[in-house]
Formats: C-alpha cells, sequence, structure tokens
C-alpha cells in the first residue's frame, strides 16, 4: 500500500524522519512493520512530546511557528 499521508508543512518529511530515528536510537527501539505497535507508538509518542515542546517555547520567545 502506497503512503498516502500528507504534510501540513510541505518540505517538512525529511526531518520529520531524521527525528523518527534519533528518537529510535535514543529509546534503543527498532522500528518496522514485523515490530509491536507499542514499541513503534513510543518513538511517535516521544515525537510528538518533543515537537509541542518545541513549539511552546517558540510561543514563549515571541516567534511564530
Amino acid at each position: 500500500m502506497a503512503n498516502t499521508r500528507q504534510s501540513a508543512a510541505p518540505g517538512s518529511t525529511g526531518a520529520l524522519d531524521q527525528l523518527k530515528y534519533e528518537v529510535a536510537n535514543e529509546l534503543h527501539a527498532k522500528l518496522g512493520p514485523d515490530i509491536t505497535s507499542r514499541e513503534n507508538g513510543s518513538v511517535g509518542g516521544e515525537m510528538t512530546k518533543r515537537l509541542v515542546r518545541f513549539a511552546e517555547e517558540s510561543l514563549k520567545n515571541g516567534q511564530k511557528i
């Protein structure tokens, strides 16, 4: 099945993929279809936490997101 997700920020796919693999490496998690959804989900959850933290800090500093 083809990946049909569309990014809200065109051009961000590469940065998100890099973040995904950095987080997976830090969590010592392997990614892929043979890995449990819990393990894959832990990577996505941590990515979300970091992105929210980044957005909050940017807003506190008066930066546009």
